[in-house]
């Protein structure tokens, strides 16, 4: 049965996305349309790319995940505090960003896939936050507001520019006549973007399935505020969650798969097995509860 799917930002706990796609293929369900945010947008464009659930759980553990952090190299001979905060400072990131490109560019190339025209219209859509003009931006659809044809666009770009977690990746920057505006990870404005396939008082074409990395929105611990370190976390938390918490109704979250990961921080590159394990376990048991009571 074909249904559209949509998948959380979370990091490195996406782990627990790939346990819960496992169960989604198990009980027989495809995706026709896909969408995601940050971790949910990678695991989306290679759901968009015919992978298979085993296919991707073995690509990342297979990964080297440090890889992603690509630092620039210093004007000093060997790396030191004072040249990373530089870089800080004037890239706008501790990370380059581009393995994690290069590293999507391949395994789409596999597919045979390079720019949006070599997928079925809306087949694929990612969120990315444009802080210059101050708005969220659905790729590759908005492209034309930036004088750039959506179908000619780059998959693995847009995957990188909802995924470029702020101060953490650089951020990505497009040129549109004489202006550039600067992305960051969609998770800023919108973490799950549910809302782009389910919306009130529209029929839907197929059932809806979110996977959520998170837990149910009644059930969320409290933030937890004694010092600067801590209002900051409670901070960005709140500013990721508080749209689409906004959104969610009682309506939606009967198709939400709610899957809590405590433990495990979103840039925790260093992930032992036993970890990767038990977010894909998570994941896988969370489905199968979610799929006891699902009525589509």
């Amino acid at each position: 049965m074909y249904i559209d799917g949509v998948f959380s930002g979370g990091g490195i706990k996406g782990f627990a996305l790939v346990g819960a796609y496992q169960v989604i293929e198990e009980k027989g369900f495809q995706f026709k349309r896909v969408a995601g945010t940050s971790a949910g947008a990678i695991i989306a464009a290679l759901i968009a790319a015919q992978y298979t659930s085993e296919e991707i759980y073995h690509m990342l553990d297979e990964l080297n995940l440090e890889k992603f952090l690509d630092e620039r190299r210093g004007f000093l001979p060997l790396p030191s505090p004072l040249t990373k905060w530089l870089f800080l400072y004037w890239r706008l990131g501790l990370y380059k960003g581009n393995e994690l490109e290069r590293w999507m560019e391949e395994k789409l190339r596999v597919k045979g896939l390079k720019t949006f025209s070599d997928l079925p219209p809306q087949t694929l859509r990612v969120v990315a936050s444009d802080l210059t003009n101050g708005r969220m931006v659905i790729l590759p659809d908005d492209l034309i507001h930036y004088d750039i044809d959506p179908l000619s666009f780059s998959i693995a770009k847009a995957i990188r520019m909802s995924c470029s977690l702020p101060y953490f990746f650089e951020p990505v920057k497009l040129k549109s006549n004489s202006e550039t505006s600067i992305f960051v990870d969609g998770g800023v404005l919108s973490n799950f973007p549910i809302w782009l396939f389910d919306k009130d008082n529209i029929k839907k074409v197929r059932p809806v399935l979110g996977v959520k990395l998170s837990h149910r929105i009644m059930d969320r611990p409290k933030n937890k505020i004694n010092n600067a370190i801590q209002m900051y976390e409670a901070l960005f938390t709140t500013m990721k969650d508080a749209h689409d918490a906004r959104f969610i109704s009682r309506k939606h979250i009967r198709n939400i798969i709610f899957i809590p990961t405590e433990g495990v921080l979103a840039t925790e590159f260093i992930l032992t097995n036993k970890k990767k394990k038990a977010l894909l376990e998570v994941g896988r048991t969370c489905a199968n509860q979610f799929f006891k009571q699902w009525s589509y």
